[in-house]
């Protein structure tokens, strides 16, 4: 594990720790496999595990394995809208310029959910919600996210999620999946086209030093959203990538 910043309370860094943990291993360890991730002491590690099972931030299963658990449903929420709002400006810049829908997203377990949305002024627009999750590999804004991970995470993230074909032209193979991600990263932004609704296409970037795996994207119809129209969303999707990103690393 990295070092933990000096000045904080031992015992809430360690229960972070855990949950961090057992977040990153799909939302569910053995005691086992937390005790070889961490250097806490299994004693340490166990009294921990229990506190949080019996405040609800944790479930131990039938097979005790432990599980994140049902309290950190109304955290997340309460995170998920402040981020919300404090993305939503640029959000809406977005659309003011381009005139399509705006969305940001962020990973949620092996998910991607949508967190805030400035819809465009079209009638005829991408009706994603707030709320809504989806898969990452047929996302613009899930591949964005995916591309900023290593590849072995991806693997488990898809492994365990599956990968539907919504469309004929959704990815349905994790090794094209993976070459996907490649060209993301060297080019700087993912492009969802036509693979969670035929005839819409859209342009998604991550959101650099987030908290958590964020993305923001445009959407619209192939008939609105064309290479003239890349051309001018990817310098103001970094942009408000980079304003939103600043926002979240404000002390």
């Amino acid at each position: 594990m990295a070092d933990k910043p000096s000045g904080g309370v031992q015992s809430v860094e360690r229960v972070f720790e855990l949950l961090e943990l057992i977040t990153d291993a799909g939302g569910e360890v053995t005691l086992s496999e937390l005790s070889s991730s961490t250097d806490l002491p299994l004693p340490t590690i166990h009294r921990l595990l229990r506190t949080l099972v019996t405040m609800g931030y944790l479930r131990q299963l039938a097979n005790r394995r432990y599980a994140l658990g049902p309290r950190l449903i109304r955290l997340g929420e309460g995170a998920n809208k402040q981020l919300g709002a404090l993305a939503r400006p640029q959000l809406k810049s977005l659309v003011d310029t381009l005139g399509e829908t705006s969305n940001m997203a962020v990973l949620d377990s092996d998910m991607v959910i949508y967190v805030a949305q400035v819809p465009s002024p079209h009638s005829m627009r991408m009706f994603t919600e707030v709320g809504r999750h989806a898969h990452t590999h047929d996302t613009g804004v899930g591949k964005a996210i995916l591309a900023q991970l290593d590849d072995d995470v991806v693997r488990g993230i898809v492994s365990r999620a599956g990968m539907p074909r919504p469309t004929t032209m959704s990815i349905g193979d994790i090794d094209a999946l993976i070459a996907e991600l490649d060209r993301i990263r060297e080019r700087g932004y993912s492009i969802d086209d036509g693979e969670q609704e035929i005839g819409v296409r859209c342009f998604a970037m991550a959101v650099p030093r987030a908290p958590t795996p964020t993305a923001i994207s445009v959407s619209g119809p192939v008939s609105r959203v064309d290479d003239s129209f890349a051309q001018r969303a990817v310098p103001l999707l970094q942009q408000a990538a980079r304003v939103i990103s600043d926002e979240m690393n404000r002390n």
